[in-house]
């Protein structure tokens, strides 16, 4: 009779175990795939990590081995903390990115920074945990997360992210923080294009996009109305294709349009308006970058939401080790 196994054994059976001999009681594989499944179906300690199991032993028995039972919340935690953690946020990666639905071709992948809130240590001067996720907004799939450096920031931290993932072929978006001459080049490079935010961080790039808007007819133009939640929200997008007027145009990696979306909400009598700038390597038809860049707010509206109401993230005290 052949073991069943899961997608899981995959990636993570030959995970190097750093256990000596005689505390090899229960399986590497075992433990770590227990875990997973657990945190997936709402655990949030070791304690609870150890009652999922305890109430799904039937169930669990169809795939893992199991030979001595459901391990302790103790034996659990202990054996995480001493992992490899680079390595099996690399292993936790690629098997997330072996669920993707190959049948979507031209997938918007969000990426996008959050704070832990609840991780801050104040007796300690520890500031908040700050994590960067990639959102595959079609998938509706978290693809990779990876924490920020205590002394450095997104900037670092994107291309790293960058580094794990396989994104060519996608539409990488990002907010103004990711908006560097370097993180372009690496999207570029991974044989991706990318929508990026341009804000103040990048002043004289956003003062000519700005410029142009008011003195150039836009290549091409769309307007998109939704209505829900008692709101109407209008976003008309214009695209420009000739790019002449940016000084340091050939500083950016393939790019070939700059777009700007004008935004009208109406709750009620209550009118609000906003403009957005981006820089883009894909030359394509206004109606596609309105809904690319629509598709972005998933990461906010969904990845976040979901993390802090359905996993209660940002209660979270886990700061330490591979907590």
């Amino acid at each position: 009779m052949l073991e069943k196994k899961s997608t899981l054994h995959h990636y993570f059976e030959q995970f190097p175990d750093h256990r000596i001999s005689r505390n090899k009681k229960h399986l590497l594989s075992d433990i770590i795939i227990l875990s997973i499944l657990g945190v997936l179906c709402g655990a949030e300690s070791w304690d609870s990590i150890e009652a999922f199991g305890k109430t799904k032993l039937g169930f669990l028995k169809g795939f893992l081995k199991l030979p001595h039972g459901i391990p302790s919340h103790d034996t659990i935690n202990r054996v995480f903390s001493g992992l490899r953690p680079k390595l099996f946020e690399k292993m936790f990666v690629e098997w997330a990115g072996s669920l993707k639905n190959e049948s979507i071709k031209k997938e918007v992948i969000s990426i996008d920074g959050k704070s832990i809130r609840g991780s801050r240590d104040s007796f300690h001067s520890q500031s908040p945990i700050h994590m960067v996720s990639a959102w595959a907004s079609s998938n509706e799939l978290v693809l990779g997360q990876l924490k920020v450096s205590d002394k450095s920031n997104e900037i670092t931290a994107i291309p790293l992210l960058l580094e794990l993932l396989d994104i060519e072929g996608s539409i990488v978006t990002i907010d103004a923080m990711g908006t560097q001459v370097d993180i372009a080049q690496k999207i570029v490079e991974n044989k991706a294009d990318y929508i990026l935010s341009v804000k103040g961080n990048q002043q004289e790039l956003s003062d000519q996009i700005k410029g142009r808007f008011e003195n150039q007819l836009p290549a091409d133009a769309d307007l998109a109305q939704e209505k829900g939640h008692g709101r109407i929200e209008s976003r008309k997008c214009e695209v420009i294709t000739d790019l002449t007027f940016i000084d340091n145009s050939i500083s950016w990696a393939s790019i070939k349009s700059v777009v700007r979306i004008s935004s009208t909400r109406e709750i009620g009598n209550k009118v609000t308006t906003e403009q957005r700038y981006y820089i883009s390597s894909l030359s394509e038809k206004a109606a596609h970058f309105n809904s690319y860049i629509r598709l972005h707010w998933g990461v906010e509206n969904k990845l976040h939401w979901s993390l802090d109401m359905i996993f209660n993230e940002d209660r979270q005290r886990k700061r330490t080790k591979n907590a």
